[in-house]
Parts: C-alpha cells; structure tokens; sequence
C-alpha cells in the first residue's frame, strides 16, 4: 500500500471532490469515488494481476459463445456519488458505454492481502444494489471463491466451478487458480 508521502497528489486530498473533477481525472491505476472522496485500490503484485489475468482471458475466450462483453478495471457507477473499479466485468451482450451506468452481470473482484473484509462488503454491496446480478470474489492466496447474490448475499463457494444462472455461464476454479 502506498504510504501518503509516495502516493500521486490527488490521492492525499482529504476534500470533497465533485464527480465532475473525478470523471475529468486520469489516477493511474484507477481509483473509486465514494461520496466526494478518492479510494485507492489494492493491486499490483503479481497473484492478484495474474489471476485478474486469467479470469479476464477465461471469459474472452468463450465471449462469441457466449455473447457476452468482458472488461477489467472498468469504471461503474453504482451510485450518484459512487463508482467502482472491478477487477473484471462481465455485460451480456455488447455494450458501447465509456462508464457502466447499466448494471454489468457479473462482477469479479480479487482479493489483495492489504484487503479488509469490511472495505470488500462495502463494494459488494454497492454493486448488488445497483443491480449487478451476481459478484464474484477470488482470493489468490488461499485459492478460496465466494459467490454474492443479492439473495444469498455472500458465502464461499465450496464447489470447483463458479456458476450464474440466465445465461449460465460457469469458470472452473482450476483454470484460474492453476
């Protein structure tokens, strides 16, 4: 994790930004807005990037298939004053948006070990109330996977293969996590 005196400018303003500033501004990597105020995400070592990597390629690969778009780290509004950067995105269909404003299906997060479980609930909620269908979290240093519906809310998947329903789209755990 960044410590404030190596972190790009904008990250240290404890200020209220608009959305109109966030949206006009390029963080590299990316970062979420949550109600005036820039998130940093945890990413960058090489479990998480190659996992993200995995799964982004697993569901690209079988995009024609299954007629569905697949993105990583793609901007989603899930709030007036809230956007979230997935680790991937899964849309039915073909989409044209520049930020999702529409719910994605499926939503993957990856696990990083400076993740806090509270922080990762709050972003799973936030897309479940957006309407995002099913969210999907991944932790590559124990190769665990938990499913978030907003039916069954979050519990860990004890099967090898990742399911959703309407379209039924499945990612067996040993492809990603081999």
């Amino acid at each position: 994790m960044l410590t404030s005196e190596h972190m790009p400018a904008p990250l240290q303003q404890e200020a209220s930004i608009s959305v109109e500033e966030y949206l006009s501004t390029s963080y590299r990597p990316d970062c979420d807005y949550v109600d005036g105020h820039i998130e940093e995400r945890n990413l960058g070592e090489f479990d998480h990037s190659s996992l993200q990597t995995a799964v982004a390629a697993y569901f690209f690969s079988r995009k024609m298939q299954w007629d569905i778009t697949v993105v990583v780290e793609q901007r989603v509004q899930v709030g007036p004053k809230r956007f979230r950067i997935p680790d991937v995105c899964v849309v039915v269909g073909k989409t044209n948006e520049q930020i999702f404003r529409t719910p994605p299906f499926l939503c993957i997060e990856i696990l990083s070990p400076e993740d806090r479980m509270s922080r990762v609930e709050t972003r799973i909620d936030d897309y479940l109330l957006m309407g995002v269908r099913y969210v999907w979290l991944l932790d590559p240093s124990t190769r665990r996977a938990y499913i978030a519906t907003k039916e069954t809310g979050l519990r860990e998947s004890k099967d090898a293969v990742l399911r959703t329903e309407n379209p039924a789209l499945e990612l067996p755990l040993i492809e990603v996590f081999a």
